[in-house]
Formats: C-alpha cells, structure tokens, sequence
C-alpha cells in the first residue's frame, strides 16, 4: 500500500553540515529549505512535512509543526528525540546509522594510537621545539597495539569495525553484548553485560561504542573504573553519559587507570573548567569522530531512499519510530 507523496518542501536543519549542497549534488527530488540556527528552524518548521535535523532538534518544534510527517536523523543516535511523543503524533523517525561507521571506528583506533604512540607529548614538544631524548625505563617508552586486549563495549556496525580495525594490528579483541558470540564475529569471545567487571579487568583497552540507553547510562562508573588495570586506555566514541565524568577524572588524575580518548561529553561544547582539557594522559575531540567530507552525502541518500520508501508503504532504512 502506498502512502501519499509528501510534496511539502523539505527542512535540512544543521548548524554547520551542507546538507543543502548534498541534496542538490543528488538532484533535489523536491523542494528544500536549509538553516542553520534555531530560530529560523522555528520559523521554517511550520509547513515542513520532512525535517532532517539533529543537535537543532528541541521538543517544542512539535507545537510549531502541524504537518511533520517524517524526521530523518543526521546523527547515528537519536536518544534526543522524544520517541513516545512521535509515536503518539504518527511522526516515522530514522537515525543515520551506518552513515559514519567507519568514520568513527577510525577515530577509535587514532586515539588509541594517539595516546599508545604518546602523541600529545609530541604535539607539545613540537610547539617548544624540544627534542625529547631516549627513554631509558621501557615502561615509560611508547607502547604498541599488537598483543593487547582490546574490549569493545557494544557490538554493533561501529564496534564491530573497531574490532576489525583491531584485528588487524595484532590485538586480541573481546566484545561485549546480550547476544553470544556467532560465526563471523570479529572477536575471541563476546561476554554478557553481567560480566562487565571481569571483562574490564582483562582489558589493556577500553572501547565504548554502544547507543546510550537506560542500561547504558553511567555504564562506566565508580566501580567500573575500579575493575579496569592502573595501565589501561579508556576510548569514549559513544555518548558522553555513558561515562560517569567525575569518577573519570578522579581515576584519571590518581592512577586508576593510564589515559583516556574522549570524543564526547555530558555537555557539548566541553566547558573550559573541565578538567580533561589539562589532562597531559587525555585527549580530547569536539565530538568529531563521525565527521568527514563523505558525511553529508550518505544522509542525504539515506533521506531520498527513506522518503521513496515511505511513498511507496515500505519499511525505513534504520527505523527508530
């Protein structure tokens, strides 16, 4: 059964991504209008039947927009819609999942190797002109993937190649998710979340790539912290919440574990009185890890593939609602 064709110019909401030049590189099937604040978001919501949108989206769009239909997420995660609200109003919703996957993972294993290869340090000796000499005790050299464990927490399209991309440095990689482990997983063995502890104690390297959820949230706490080895590497390319933050700087300050890889936070922009920004065994990204220059493209092409499928009664690529 086909649904009627939604005719309605199209929203293509980001404060920085050109989504506009993407949708007219692809043809512009129908009409657009692109913003890039929320103020004029508000203003051009109002007739919208199709809003592409993410890090814009506020909950008080949905009184300014009669006619919505449809949200196309630019982002992966959508943990910032209000799901049980669309649903009420008959509004579908898709994530972008899969559009940054290999963008993310990348990013992984640069902070892993950033911090493993002593990157910072670098960087810092750099801007002084300074010529670091030979490092006499071995433990405080550079250190190399090869041979350590890596624990990707969430296995889907982005920890999956994060595992992969693992592999291929010689790593010996465990993942962690409900389901066990089956044919064609890029992992030694797959522990369920009432192993977490045990599993972070084996770790040298901490993954986090799962969706925040309930379950998620504040997954990485006190306790968890505690069970991870004094040498370990904590990579954060999932959702800043999944981290207790407090509990993070206390370890990272006091040795309870070696470093961290922080791509996101509980508050974005990160303020500049947090103190991961003066940690010398941390590095810090804006959040960055899925953007690069293919990104616009494949949410668009997940946006005109969506629309043709619901024209056509079709199921979404990546439904949420």
């Amino acid at each position: 059964m086909t649904a009627p064709a939604l005719e309605g110019p199209i929203v293509l909401a980001h404060a920085a991504y050109r989504l506009g030049d993407a949708y007219q590189a692809k043809g512009a099937p129908q009409p657009f209008v692109e913003v890039r604040d929320l103020a004029t978001l508000e203003e051009a919501v109002a007739g919208a039947e199709v809003l592409v949108v993410s890090g814009l989206w506020r909950h008080s769009l949905l009184e300014r927009a009669p006619r919505l239909r449809f949200i196309q997420s630019v982002s992966a995660g959508t943990d910032q819609f209000p799901k049980d609200l669309l649903r009420e109003r008959g509004i579908r919703l898709a994530s972008a999942q899969g559009g940054n996957e290999r963008a993310v993972a990348e990013h992984a294993l640069a902070l892993m190797l950033g911090l493993t290869r002593h990157l910072p340090e670098a960087l810092r000796n750099q801007a002084a002109a300074t010529w670091r000499p030979m490092i006499a005790n071995p433990g405080q050299r550079e250190q190399e993937l090869g041979g350590k464990t890596l624990l990707v927490i969430g296995l889907g399209r982005i920890g999956t190649r994060i595992a992969r991309l693992a592999q291929a440095f010689d790593m010996r990689v465990i993942g962690l998710r409900r389901r066990p482990l089956q044919a064609g997983d890029p992992v030694e063995a797959v522990v369920s979340p009432d192993r977490l502890h045990e599993a972070l104690g084996q770790a040298d390297v901490v993954a986090l790539a799962c969706p925040l959820t309930p379950e998620t949230e504040g997954l990485i706490d006190k306790a968890a912290l505690a069970a991870m080895k004094p040498d370990a590497l904590l990579i954060n390319v999932a959702r800043g919440r999944v981290v207790d933050q407090d509990a993070l700087a206390r370890a990272l300050t006091e040795g309870g574990i070696a470093g961290a890889g922080l791509d996101c936070f509980h508050d974005e922009p990160l303020p500049p009185e947090a103190p991961f920004w003066r940690m010398p065994n941390v590095i810090v990204t804006p959040h960055s890890a899925g953007e690069t220059s293919l990104y616009e493209g494949r949410v668009i092409d997940l946006l005109i593939e969506n629309l043709g499928r619901l024209r056509r009664g079709e199921e979404l690529v990546n439904p949420v609602v």
